[in-house]
């Protein structure tokens, strides 16, 4: 026996995921939504849906009067909260508990005691667990904000009690920063934790965060599902995961399982949960938090257990004893996890991008590829929700792998309309230091010092795109002479079969000579000869073209009647103008247009909200 219906007190990809298990289970579901949401996947999916509220997660996903009372309405047994917040519901989850309703989760003590950091802290300390030197209070202002961190030693990293997911975080090398950290830090906690509290702990210069996936029942039994390495992050936020880790010997694995099976014991925590830890280079480990939810990367760590987590978490709800011993849990097989956002890699490692998805298709025909996703074409990415599109996963017998098919499924993933990241995405997993496992959480910022650029053409590569876009050119210059549906004959029959081209890329121009050869172009690029083969299907999103028997996927973004056309080769986008010789020639004459003059504009990074602004006519600045 099971719950016959289910509130999901959520949206995007993790609502759809929660859906998809409890249609297996046979539980009928009910969605709630914002008024912008109406069109939402997860309400299609659901069996029964109700508006909540306005845009604002405040006035919505969080707005528990509206949530307690769509529970009565739809006479729902159990409900998936918002976990993410999961203290801002505590009074929600006992007002649940006193009405006979089921959370789908660890009870009020658990996600009370580790969703505040300080109190978990303690309780890990109590618990045998290793935790990161560091002040166990709450810090009352910036005065001793800087006295603690002295004390400590620099650095120090300086932490929101409440919530997670890298907000109210900040790392502090001075007094200076300190204060300033202190400041930025307790007004972005009390804005998206309604709970300014902060602590203070020694940083962990240049660690790996690696994390142990838990599950216990309300018997007492509780087992450790192995870990997941997380240390690909920009902002104190997850990128790219894995599991296993590359790092973990099994006595480390062991000691680490063991110690977060001993704190949720400790908290008599029954439901599936995540212990965080930093390991440093000798594979020292410390506590860094327990997240008393599913995890954004949990379909990992389903991949190489063959557990469904979120079944798991219904039936312990349901008062179910867990169905296998720790013996049980294997590891089979590699996984990895891209997190693909609607945002601009080349600002700052990711900053959001809003629109419509104009087009938008899953690479799910390539093998071995799981997509978590909450979003279709024609969805809104708006700026009221994270701009998370979907999660993409690999699996493989082992680590390269599930990294080539990785690869593969970047190449085989359409998004249109807004700006997303597969381009880093993509460079990650290709680098030699991820390949070799050598990575840390300072792994973007030391790679990229700059800031990311895209991918660096070698000379073959550069080659191999000019080819490719000169011979798309080509191939739709002879479409374009076709006569379809129509007995129409030409009157003359085109017979050629050679095209001199100017191809612009960069800063750089290059000569391109285009022969025709069947289904084939040969084509000239800086004095070497280059085959490329196609079926050329110009009206599919995705091109598999062959170049001198290498395949490849591309895709064309844009183009004009100026020659002026975008392809994504190799996850990055390039912008190239395809002129034949003459026009090439004569595009000199053409008067250049002035750039836009924006000395006087103050132009926003990214899309947000105004609420301050610290000057008046006249003052200087």
């Amino acid at each position: 026996q099971t719950f016959e219906k289910l509130l999901i007190a959520n949206r995007g990809e993790i609502a759809c995921r929660v859906i998809k298990t409890c249609k297996k289970m046979g539980i009928k579901t009910v969605a709630i939504h914002s008024d912008v949401d109406a069109n939402a996947v997860h309400v299609k999916m659901a069996d029964e849906s109700v508006c909540v509220g306005p845009a604002p997660t405040s006035k919505s996903y969080l707005n528990m009067d509206a949530i307690m009372e769509v529970i009565r309405k739809t006479r729902a047994q159990a409900v998936s909260l918002n976990e993410s917040i999961c203290c801002s519901f505590l009074p929600l989850l006992c007002l649940q508990a006193s009405e006979g309703v089921t959370f789908i989760g660890p009870d009020t003590h658990a996600i009370q005691a580790m969703g505040d950091k300080i109190e978990s802290k303690l309780l890990a300390k109590n618990a045998k667990v290793n935790t990161i030197p560091g002040f166990d209070g709450v810090v009352k202002d910036a005065d001793e904000a800087v006295r603690i961190a002295r004390e400590i030693g620099y650095p120090v990293m300086i932490k929101a009690s409440a919530g997670g997911g890298g907000k109210g975080m900040r790392i502090a090398w001075d007094d200076e920063e300190t204060r300033e950290g202190f400041r930025f830090s307790s007004q972005e906690a009390a804005s998206s934790f309604g709970d300014d509290r902060l602590l203070i702990e020694k940083f962990i210069d240049n660690p790996r965060h690696i994390e142990i996936q838990i599950l216990a029942d309300k018997h007492g039994n509780a087992l450790w599902l192995n870990e997941r390495e997380c240390s690909i992050q920009r902002r104190n936020q997850k990128v790219v995961e894995e599991a296993p880790s590359t790092f973990l010997d099994p006595e480390t694995r062991r000691a680490m399982g063991e110690q977060a099976v001993a704190l949720a014991k400790a908290v008599k925590y029954s439901s599936a949960g995540t212990v965080e830890f930093l390991v440093d280079s000798s594979k020292n480990f410390y506590f860094l938090e327990m997240n008393t939810r599913l995890q954004v990367e949990h379909p990992v760590t389903e991949c190489i257990t063959g557990l469904d987590l979120v079944q798991e978490m219904i039936r312990v709800a349901k008062g179910y004893p867990l169905r296998h011993k720790q013996a049980d849990i294997p590891i089979n097989g590699w996984a990895v996890e891209c997190r693909v956002y609607a945002e601009d890699p080349y600002k700052s490692f990711g900053l959001p991008s809003i629109g419509k998805l104009s087009q938008y298709q899953e690479p799910l025909h390539v093998p071995s590829v799981r997509v978590d996703s909450g979003i279709q074409q024609g969805s809104d990415i708006s700026i009221y929700y994270d701009p998370m599109i979907s999660k993409l996963i690999t699996y493989g017998s082992n680590r390269a792998e599930a990294l080539k098919r990785m690869e593969e499924a970047l190449d085989n993933y359409v998004i249109r309309g807004v700006a997303h990241n597969i381009s880093l995405l993509r460079e990650v997993i290709i680098h030699p230091r991820f390949v070799q496992g050598d990575i840390s959480t300072k792994f973007l910022p030391e790679v990229y010092p700059d800031g990311f650029k895209g991918h660096k053409l070698t000379d073959l590569e550069r080659r191999e795109l000019l080819a490719t876009a000169a011979s798309l050119y080509v191939a739709e210059q002879l479409r374009s002479q076709r006569f379809l549906g129509t007995p129409r004959i030409p009157i003359a029959k085109s017979k050629r079969r050679n095209w001199e081209l100017s191809v612009r890329l960069g800063d750089g121009i290059y000569p391109v000579a285009v022969s025709k050869d069947g289904s084939s172009f040969s084509v000239e690029v800086d004095g070497m000869k280059l085959n490329v083969t196609s079926e050329w299907n110009l009206a599919s999103p995705l091109l598999s073209v062959t170049i001198d028997g290498t395949q490849r996927t591309i895709q064309r973004i844009s183009r004009n009647a100026s020659g002026e056309t975008s392809i994504q080769f190799l996850g990055t986008v390039y912008k190239l103008q395809i002129l034949t010789k003459v026009a090439a020639e004569l595009s000199k004459y053409m008067p250049e247009k002035a750039e836009e003059d924006t000395s006087s504009i103050l132009r926003s990074p990214m899309p947000g909200t105004v609420v301050a602004v610290s000057v008046k006519p006249g003052d200087k600045v």
